[in-house]
């Protein structure tokens, strides 16, 4: 491990995404995944940040704890895309896909990331968000992108780190990383004082 201070604890990883898994593997940290399903619901009064609070707390408090032991630190994280008000979700079809990229193009959105570090003794969470503009998208574009990449298990129905970030995003303000789904910088940062 990259760190002595993170030596001797047992990471583990609640997410399914492999982008979150690439990151994590990249800061040089040995973990564990385990992967847990919730519905991603949430009360309709919450604002984005704290919709994005709400998911990841939900999807560390899904983990047994009786599975964790004293240097056990689970890590749970949520990212949503909002537009103005509203927020993009993950794109359930084709369809809704399409929808939501003409949405998003032409204009700018900031994609919010929320962590829940998570032990037998304490729990904290942070969030982190980050702005993206995208460039007007021809059809053409968002139909090749949705049929050679499906964007289905993306909130706003996109990867930045994909062929249309490539080619669509004329601008970021805040974490790159933030916006593939954990920020990393942030994430190690609060595990070391965790």
């Amino acid at each position: 491990m990259i760190n002595k201070r993170l030596e001797g604890f047992h990471l583990i990883l609640a997410s399914a995404s492999p982008r979150r898994q690439y990151l994590l593997k990249e800061l040089g940290l040995d973990f564990e995944i385990c992967i847990t399903t919730v519905k991603e619901e949430y009360p309709s009064d919450l604002l984005p940040d704290e919709v994005a609070v709400y998911l990841a707390e939900l999807k560390a408090a899904s983990f047994e704890t009786g599975r964790m032991n004293q240097k056990t630190i689970l890590i749970a994280a949520d990212t949503i895309v909002v537009l103005g008000d509203e927020i993009l979700g993950k794109p359930a079809n084709h369809d809704d896909a399409v929808i939501m990229l003409k949405k998003l193009s032409g204009n700018k959105h900031d994609v919010i990331t929320a962590v829940c570090l998570k032990s037998r003794k304490k729990k904290k969470t942070f969030h982190v968000r980050s702005s993206v503009y995208f460039k007007k998208l021809s059809l053409e574009e968002i139909e090749y992108y949705i049929r050679n990449f499906e964007p289905f298990d993306k909130a706003g129905g996109y990867g930045v780190q994909e062929w249309i970030g490539y080619i669509g995003i004329s601008k970021i303000e805040g974490s790159f990383f933030n916006i593939m789904g954990l920020p990393v910088k942030e994430l190690y940062e609060e595990l070391l004082k965790f």
